[in-house]
């Protein structure tokens, strides 16, 4: 199975789809949501992703923050006033998207409610993506599964049955290109809650695209996912960790987001095909490291080959010595010395 979004394959075979998660990051400033389409375009991401949404139809009035938003903000307020700060209209969000094709990176951003998410499909978005908090909003994903684009979901906090449920709704409106990335919902995450071999077992079991969305501090998470075979990866990333708002201290900075995806990619090329076969480039080496049949010692020509007259040196540019029973028993045609290479040629039955 693959996903097309925009001029981007996803699926086996194909390189990992990476996201920069800008999300919030931005503060609700236009001109650092720029900024951070510029350091992802340097860092060579695939996409670049926020998140659209007005806080009145995102949270109620009384909704506490989270443990990780009080620990990474450093103060305790309502949800509510916490997201208003973080908002951009959605002038600013036509202005992002225009910046994004200008830029030649694709445009993403989460929808959080079916106003954002009508307004997202006006934009012409070519995929939507639906954070974790909402995997079990089934009225959202069949609003969402109308508009018959793919859909990426994130999994965090859910169970397998609570991800099969999501995928059903959204293929019963006909959605058929969909994606589930595996993830931890913790901000930052513990390494040893990450369970990345869960990843595979989302795929395997609904015979879908798969893939990590990251909030490890570092780059060695998600680079362990694109070994394990990640089609897509997603990891936060800000201009500046010290920043004031809840994500920036588990996101990656400019620099860190270059390496992570210039890793991914070594990763890829390394993986290859699958098909154990030497490598031209070792040809070289093979002479040089492998060895030959030679004589143990000096033989004398009609004497007859034994396993005492046989050693095994390099250079291996002569006969192997996998093929040593076949000259057992043989006669020399002519003197050989000792470390002298034996060679079918210069032995007769």
């Amino acid at each position: 199975m693959i996903i097309k979004i925009g001029n981007k394959t996803i699926g086996n075979g194909h390189p990992s789809f990476i996201i920069a998660e800008a999300g919030v990051n931005h503060n609700g400033d236009i001109e650092l949501a720029k900024k951070l389409i510029d350091k992802a375009v340097e860092a060579g991401v695939d996409a670049i992703k926020f998140q659209t949404f007005k806080s009145e139809n995102l949270v109620t009035g009384y909704a506490t923050m989270a443990k990780y938003q009080k620990d990474n903000i450093g103060s305790e307020d309502s949800q509510f006033n916490m997201l208003k700060k973080l908002e951009l209209s959605y002038e600013e969000f036509i202005n992002l998207k225009n910046y994004c094709d200008k830029k030649d990176i694709i445009f993403m951003s989460t929808p959080f409610d079916f106003e954002s998410a009508d307004f997202l499909n006006s934009m012409g978005v070519e995929a939507f993506k639906v954070g974790s908090g909402d995997l079990t909003n089934i009225p959202l994903l069949e609003h969402i599964s109308k508009y018959k684009k793919p859909v990426i979901l994130s999994s965090g906090m859910a169970t397998l049955g609570e991800i099969e449920d999501a995928i059903i709704s959204l293929k019963n409106i006909g959605v058929e290109e969909i994606a589930v990335l595996h993830c931890t919902s913790n901000y930052p995450a513990a390494i040893e809650t990450i369970n990345l071999k869960a990843m595979n077992t989302i795929k395997d079991a609904f015979k879908i695209i798969g893939g990590y969305s990251d909030h490890t501090v570092g780059i060695t998470i998600p680079i362990a996912a694109a070994a394990l075979g990640a089609n897509i990866i997603e990891k936060h990333f800000t201009l500046d960790k010290t920043m004031e708002g809840p994500d920036h201290k588990a996101s990656l900075d400019p620099e860190e987001l270059k390496e992570m995806v210039i890793s991914i990619r070594k990763i890829e090329t390394a993986m290859g095909n699958g098909i154990k076969m030497f490598s031209s480039s070792e040809i070289d080496t093979m002479a040089v490291a492998r060895k030959s049949i030679v004589a143990a010692n000096d033989i004398k020509q009609g004497d007859i080959i034994t396993l005492k007259d046989l050693n095994y040196k390099r250079p291996g540019n002569g006969l192997s010595p996998k093929y040593y029973k076949t000259i057992l028993g043989k006669k020399a045609r002519k003197d050989i010395k000792e470390d002298e290479q034996i060679t079918l040629g210069i032995l007769q039955d």
